[in-house]
């Protein structure tokens, strides 16, 4: 094995040798793709289904009629193809590929209302999102726009935010710093930067041009997610893969790493760095491909949905019910089960009236990895395959803590922005959230919040004020540490008692204080005010430990091993998985976790179909 590892590491010395050692690769492939004669799916993206968009319905017994569909077996269509196991973005879009491609498909939620974290609430007239506070890459020529209107039907709009998409707050005081980000071009991405840091060209230059490494690189990255596991372990085992793409080796360095080789100036490391909260690892720990595959989201700037981002679930189960498929609520599957072969079969659901149990052919879970892997499987076939010694490096990302506000005025009455606001007690980001973390919930009750994300959802939506006339909402985000909450986790929801209520007041109290050294003149006009603890995601959302990124994005989850690991196809035959632990976590990574798992069920390269169409959408132009 050494020798052979000299002789692979001489021939990637020589360019000729590469270039043949790559070309033999795909050979290889080929002849695997050959040998298999597994004949291609259909096209879901043949034709463009894309329609003129109708009036956003705000009658909300219409919507719910949709999107709030309670589960009974007589409600169960017959001679399903696949059943999908959750309703966030990664099982929605994945249901609707299928339905389109003409499967019949039946997705189970075991929340109230279909959308996990692209879901709305509605409490005393004011309409709250809990999961989609800005996405990019929604303009009309991208390929992930194209991809979202066949989902849709061409029905989702989406409204740009401002140019100035983030602004981010860095100290306390008179002492405050104010630093913007600016999207829409490339040079007006990099001249905001430089306007703030002059004297810093050289550095930021560094950090635009590993921003484009990672688009270069992502694309090879992708291959072995969809490439048989076999050649996979081939590329990675010989070090094949280091010559095809440097993604590897870029996602081995952490982002605090590489800020700190290209620059000394705290400030910009924190500005370069800001919006870790984003998928919830700092600096320190997370991966720079990671981080930079967020700043390019951005890039070309960020939108909202209009009419909320509940209209994203109304819009994508139409097509999944067209082809006869159903998308019902309140269904909690509590296993996925498997046949004499070792095959999955088909799932229970659990109910009060006694187990419910579905067959079909193909079961896809949206439930995160160690959901489906820990709590779904049978422990016999979860050891059979070694299912979780594969995911060794990876672990639980930190917890999510949320507050919902409703103000009396409207968005102008009030001046309130259409970007988000990222405010840090100062330039530390590593050290002040590692503190935050490691204080006992008594003292996080009165500790400044190191890190907040605000956001006005009502400023952002232009239906907004006919939908709720005088009204409008803030949402707030910030980090929190699962013991906090842990020992209230076995009491029934909104019978905790007195001490998780203190401790859940404490923190929105000191959340709210930042918001008010920012806009005073929000001071008075607090309507309705809740906080989402950490045991508000594990019962509404089903995370593990109050995470809303489900697998941190650490280094050790980027690893060529790991990446690979983490893919839509597994050992256990008929299973597939999606969601953002198959790619990243967000809007974007979950969807694109979907098509990534129906190019595997279909047997076809779906992003080349949704290029094809894309282009054939411009030509038509």
């Amino acid at each position: 094995m050494a020798i052979a590892s000299q002789v692979v590491a001489w021939a990637f010395a020589n360019p000729v040798l590469t270039a043949l050692c790559i070309f033999l690769v795909f050979l290889v492939v080929f002849a695997v793709q050959i040998a298999i004669k597994l004949k291609p799916g259909p096209n879901p993206f043949a034709q463009d289904c894309a329609r003129p968009p109708a009036p956003v319905v705000s009658d909300s017994s219409a919507r719910d009629k949709v999107i709030k569909q309670g589960f009974t077996p007589q409600k169960v269509p017959t001679d399903l193809d696949a059943i999908v196991v959750g309703s966030g973005i990664g099982g929605l879009s994945v249901a609707g590929i299928l339905a389109k491609a003409g499967k019949k498909v039946l997705v189970l939620e075991q929340h109230d209302q279909a959308g996990g974290c692209c879901h709305t609430f509605v409490e005393k007239g004011y309409e709250f999102d809990v999961g989609i506070h800005y996405i990019g890459e929604m303009a009309t020529n991208t390929i992930t726009r194209t991809y979202i209107d066949q989902l849709t039907e061409g029905q989702l709009l989406w409204e740009p935010i401002d140019k100035n998409y983030d602004t981010i707050v860095i100290g306390e005081g008179e002492k405050k710093k104010f630093f913007k980000m600016e999207a829409g071009s490339k040079t007006l991405f990099r001249d905001c930067l430089v306007g703030h840091f002059p004297e810093e060209e050289q550095a930021i230059d560094k950090y635009l041009f590993h921003m484009r490494e990672q688009r270069v690189h992502m694309q090879t990255a992708f291959l072995l997610k969809m490439l048989p596991m076999s050649v996979c372990q081939l590329l990675i085992s010989t070090g094949m893969i280091n010559a095809m793409t440097k993604y590897f080796k870029y996602s081995a360095i952490s982002l605090q790493r590489f800020l700190d080789s290209i620059t000394e100036n705290p400030d910009l490391k924190a500005v370069l760095s800001y919006c870790f909260g984003d998928y919830g690892t700092i600096p320190e720990d997370t991966s720079l491909m990671m981080h930079m595959l967020l700043m390019n989201h951005y890039m070309y700037g960020g939108f909202y949905p209009r009419g909320g981002a509940s209209e994203i679930a109304y819009h994508i189960i139409p097509v999944i019910e067209k082809a006869g498929g159903r998308v019902l609520v309140r269904a909690p599957v509590s296993q996925i089960l498997i046949d004499s072969d070792g095959a999955a079969c088909g799932v229970r659901v659990t109910k009060a009236t006694g187990d419910v149990d579905i067959h079909a052919p193909l079961i896809i879970s949206d439930a995160g990895l160690v959901n489906t892997y820990q709590k779904l499987l049978p422990i016999e076939t979860v050891k059979k395959h070694d299912l979780m010694d594969k995911f060794k490096g990876t672990r639980t990302a930190l917890a999510g803590f949320s507050l919902f506000v409703g103000l009396k005025g409207t968005a102008e009455e009030l001046e309130l922005p259409k970007r988000q606001y990222w405010v840090f007690t100062n330039n530390d980001l590593n050290g002040i959230t590692k503190t935050y973390a490691s204080l006992s919930a008594a003292e996080a009750m009165n500790a400044k919040i190191p890190l907040l994300f605000i956001s006005f959802p009502s400023a952002k939506d232009p239906t907004w004020e006919e939908r709720y006339p005088g009204k409008s909402v803030c949402t707030l985000v910030t980090l929190a540490n699962w013991e906090w909450f842990q020992e209230w986790e076995t009491r029934r929801i909104n019978h905790r008692g007195d001490a998780y209520e203190a401790v859940k007041k404490g923190i929105s109290d000191r959340m709210w204080e930042r918001v008010l050294e920012l806009f005073p003149k929000l001071e008075g006009k607090v309507d309705y005010f809740e906080a989402g603890s950490p045991l508000t995601n594990k019962f509404y959302l089903a995370q593990n430990s109050g995470e809303m990124y489900g697998l941190d994005h650490n280094t050790e989850r980027f690893s060529a091993e790991t990446w690979t690991n983490l893919r839509p196809d597994t050992p256990v035959p008929n299973l597939y998985l999606t969601g953002q632990d198959i790619l990243t976590c967000g809007f974007a990574g979950a969807m694109y976790a979907g098509l990534l798992c129906s190019s595997k069920i279909l047997n076809r390269n779906l992003i080349g179909d949704l290029s094809s169409l894309k282009a054939k959408k411009k030509k038509a132009k």
